[in-house]
């Protein structure tokens, strides 16, 4: 769901936008081929000036994700490839950690030092 930024969170605000919309594209709530609201409609749902919401675009076409057509707008990419397979397993590990009372900042310290020191 997008939805504003928090100003507050330490978080850039292009980086919120970036993280907000490819989770809707990898969750499959933004379907592959269909349009993103206009800039004007990202900056009054995000809350944030146009540039910000410029810059995120800008981000996520370089990261593959959305493309750009001229004087029409953005586009999530059509061939955007999203293992559903590392979703279930994201889903079970999400499960099996709240079931052991494990709140998310702990978890996500313990991901990126796991992620950090697992050599592949």
């Amino acid at each position: 769901m997008l939805r504003k930024v928090d100003k507050h969170s330490g978080v850039p605000a292009y980086v919120q936008i970036v993280n907000m919309i490819k989770s809707e594209i990898i969750l499959g709530n933004l379907q592959q081929g269909s349009q993103l609201p206009t800039v004007r409609e990202l900056q009054a749902i995000f809350d944030v000036n146009i540039n910000t919401v410029l810059k995120a675009l800008e981000k996520l076409k370089t990261e593959g994700f959305i493309e750009a057509e001229q004087g029409i707008g953005y586009f999530v990419r059509k061939d955007i490839d999203v293992d559903k397979k590392i979703i279930e397993i994201i889903k079970e590990c999400v499960r099996e950690l709240k079931s052991h009372q494990m709140d998310f900042y702990t978890a996500m310290i313990i991901f990126e030092e796991v992620w950090k020191n697992e050599g592949v």
